[in-house]
């Protein structure tokens, strides 16, 4: 039994989510409704004199938007690691960027954070990852001992 994973016909497998309580399209929605409200006011006074309010409110709406729009870039992010057929997938995404790295064979390691490590590193054919990002700390042990487990029976 897997706490982690899910178990298919084609093999084990982990996604492992950010945790986003706001998808980048309600994020847009909730933007825009607060662009709308913030120009109506700052028109408001305009119109009664306040000129300089509508500037710091243009100035607002920016500053707020970079920060929504480096918050939807990472919202998506994720790992997704796939155990079968004796074969380590690795894919993780990254504000849109995936990278993928697969292991073959036996001589895969799997090892668990401890000291400075904070994440679950991978090792095989000369190639590393480090995975567990998206999961909690107590639960990366859980993590590698569950792929370890994985390949062992694959």
């Amino acid at each position: 039994m897997y706490r982690l994973a899910s178990v298919t016909t084609d093999g084990i497998h982990w996604v492992l989510r950010r945790n986003c309580s706001v998808t980048p399209r309600q994020l847009g929605a909730m933007y825009a409704l607060l662009s709308a409200l913030s120009l109506v006011v700052a028109g408001f006074f305009w119109t009664h004199g306040a000129w300089m309010v509508l500037p710091f409110s243009v100035v607002e709406l920016v500053a707020v938007g970079v920060a929504f729009l480096a918050y939807a870039r990472h919202a998506t992010d994720g790992e997704h690691i796939c155990v079968s057929r004796g074969r380590l997938v690795v894919e993780q995404e990254d504000a849109g960027r995936l990278s993928r790295i697969e292991f073959a064979g036996h001589a895969i390691r799997v090892e668990a954070p401890g000291g400075r490590r904070l994440l679950v590193s991978v090792w095989g054919g000369g190639r590393s990852a480090e995975v567990g990002r998206y999961v909690r700390a107590d639960l990366r042990p859980v993590l590698a001992q569950e792929i370890r487990r994985a390949l062992r029976e694959s």
